[in-house]
């Protein structure tokens, strides 16, 4: 505890990742030195919000992990230091809202630019509608660099999450489309300074009125998706016919049943946490401090 409250003398406040890259401690005991300290303030910006994750009993978690919230959204300082940790909380915040907003805007004229160069554009803005959702929705989005699933690329921060809803679309209209976008998400994770990865699913009307069932996990986080997600492009007749529809699903009350049981593990998760001891290979509880990236996020 002693040379973390010098660096933080020498230093001011840090986030959580600056503070674990001078202390080079492993995270966990880092965090957990944090929490229980009465010299120490910590102070989170930006908000919790639902994730589903497979390998989570009941498959309902908190989004950003403790460990994430750590790093990239935590400041930390000294109690004398109070007035200085809350304007960089502050300043954080605001950090997180422009790259949210940025992100946002990037997707939304990535999706515009593909669909006007389309001769069937007219057909795509009446018959699809293009939906953002995960991190950017929240205003949580981030810049932290992190390696690509399938190709190790290394990608700046959170996915452009992006669901496509079709209505009446042809198939071959619908593989061009399918096309065009991946050809955009292999640019955009390739060209500096964007490296930046479109995550994407295309899905019709059916499929929606299948998946809000609710059924199973892929059910339930493409229900979510949906439930979270705002209007990018295209079709605003299908965006307020699928909000509609998870209305009379009562899909916004069982998600928030979900949520309500995640908030209740989180709290069980840091005071389980956070009186163990060790490091975190040697208690076994990873899961409660961090998760792997979902790469099945999308339905």
């Amino acid at each position: 505890m002693n040379s973390i409250s010098k660096i933080l003398s020498e230093n001011g406040p840090l986030t959580g990742r600056q503070l674990q890259h001078k202390s080079q401690l492993d995270v966990l005991s880092l965090w957990r030195s944090c929490v229980k300290s009465e010299e120490l303030i910590s102070r989170i910006s930006g908000k919790r919000y639902l994730r589903l994750d497979k390998n989570v009993d009941g498959y309902a978690r908190l989004s950003p992990s403790i460990m994430r919230e750590f790093l990239t959204y935590t400041i930390i300082g000294l109690k004398k230091d109070a007035a200085q940790i809350d304007r960089m909380s502050l300043t954080l915040g605001k950090k997180i809202e422009r790259i949210s907003k940025e992100k946002y805007s990037l997707a939304k004229n990535t999706i515009r630019r593909l669909v006007e160069d389309r001769p069937d554009a007219q057909k795509l803005l009446e018959n699809a509608c293009f939906i953002i959702a995960g991190d950017i929705v929240y205003n949580m989005a981030h810049e932290d660099p992190r390696p690509e699933s399938s190709t190790e690329e290394m990608i700046k921060g959170s996915d452009l999450d992006i669901v496509i809803v079709t209505d009446n679309l042809s198939a071959d209209v619908v593989k061009e489309l399918d096309k065009a976008i991946y050809q955009q998400k292999y640019y955009l994770m390739k060209t500096p300074p964007y490296n930046e990865e479109i995550d994407y699913v295309i899905k019709d009307m059916a499929k929606v009125e299948d998946q809000l069932h609710f059924d199973s996990f892929e059910h339930k986080v493409a229900a979510k998706l949906l439930h979270e997600g705002k209007f990018l492009y295209g079709s605003m007749n299908i965006f307020e016919a699928i909000k509609k529809m998870l209305a009379e699903e009562a899909i916004p009350d069982k998600l928030a049943s979900l949520e309500i049981e995640a908030v209740k593990d989180r709290e069980q998760a840091i005071i389980s946490l956070s009186n163990s001891a060790g490091g975190i290979l040697e208690e076994g509880d990873s899961k409660l401090f961090y998760t792997r990236e979902e790469i099945e996020e999308i339905f």
